[in-house]
């Protein structure tokens, strides 16, 4: 399935960054799926990457998510051009510096210290392409880009890991990308307003700190109004599966406590146990086709789910 930016059917694509070339050297997810969104967004996109590793199979991408995972390897690099050049060697750097002479922006995943090994820290490359902008994606801000890390402890390190369970995705790593996505037309922004090249850093862990602000605010913390406490903001059981009950809104409540038998609908009421015990009576016995049918009839967000597992 391809994950495109949506356009009406009566409009043309939205593409902000038609004719901007920009070249990637970022590994793995974050910055795969940022130039995967500058593709979208109308970019012409070149990514080097290291050759294959020698153990891996002929062919195998050099890219380590080609070995983790090819299919999703191959949807991100859709429409991207992709060659491999070794960049700790003299035949690599020509290589690399024939492709920064073509570009307006450079995307990177490498820490500040592989940047500086590879001559392309931002002083050095600033004076060698002035109008060539730089998005390096890192792990941590500032000092903390050197530490390693990877999506999870970003994750940890902004509660959002709990118990033993590993998080459903890879919430840094994508949040990062749409950050880094962002800064390419910040980047483009400049260039266009001043005429030279700018460097912008993107921290996965700021990203995780960003996706983590409805539960640091206590939005989402248990018993909060979209943590659990509010009776039309749950998932229940169903007589055949779950719902995913979504009737916050004051008319979306009222029309599921009128379902459920409630006399009172008001904010502060769905916050009472009677009506988390009269809500989850009576989805309790309705299947999933009944509340699919009730959602359209009655318009109250919901979706229904297999049985966990299921």
């Amino acid at each position: 399935m391809s994950h495109k930016l949506s356009a009406t059917a009566t409009s043309r694509p939205n593409l902000p960054l038609k004719g901007v070339r920009i070249l990637s050297l970022a590994l793995n997810l974050p910055g795969p799926a940022a130039l995967m969104r500058c593709r979208q967004m109308g970019a012409r996109c070149t990514k080097l990457e290291p050759p294959t590793h020698p153990s891996a199979p002929v062919g195998t991408p050099g890219d380590p998510m080609g070995l983790y995972n090819r299919a999703a390897y191959d949807e991100l690099h859709q429409g991207i051009k992709v060659g491999q050049v070794d960049l700790k060697t003299e035949k690599g750097q020509k290589a690399l510096h024939q492709a920064l002479a073509k570009n307006d922006v450079l995307l990177t995943s490498f820490r500040p210290s592989a940047l500086t090994k590879l001559g392309l820290d931002w002083r050095s490359l600033h004076r060698r392409y002035p109008t060539l902008s730089l998005v390096a994606i890192v792990g941590a801000p500032g000092e903390r880009a050197e530490e390693p890390g990877h999506d999870l402890t970003y994750l940890a390190e902004n509660n959002l890991v709990h118990g033993l369970e590993l998080p459903p995705t890879l919430y840094a790593d994508m949040g990062g990308s749409l950050m880094a996505s962002e800064a390419v037309l910040l980047a483009r922004l400049a260039q266009l307003q001043k005429g030279k090249g700018i460097r912008l850093e993107i921290a996965l862990s700021v990203a995780a700190g960003y996706l983590a602000l409805p539960r640091t605010w206590g939005l989402t913390q248990p018993g909060a109004a979209v943590g659990g406490g509010h009776a039309g903001y749950k998932v229940y059981p169903c007589k055949d599966g779950r719902v995913a009950m979504a009737a916050l809104e004051p008319h979306f409540a009222k029309a599921l406590a009128q379902e459920a038998g409630l006399e009172k609908s008001h904010i502060m009421a769905m916050f009472a146990p009677e009506s988390h015990s009269a809500i989850a009576h009576y989805l309790a016995g309705k299947t999933r086709a009944e509340l699919d049918a009730l959602s359209v009839a009655k318009d109250i967000p919901l979706y229904t789910l297999a049985n966990a597992g299921g």
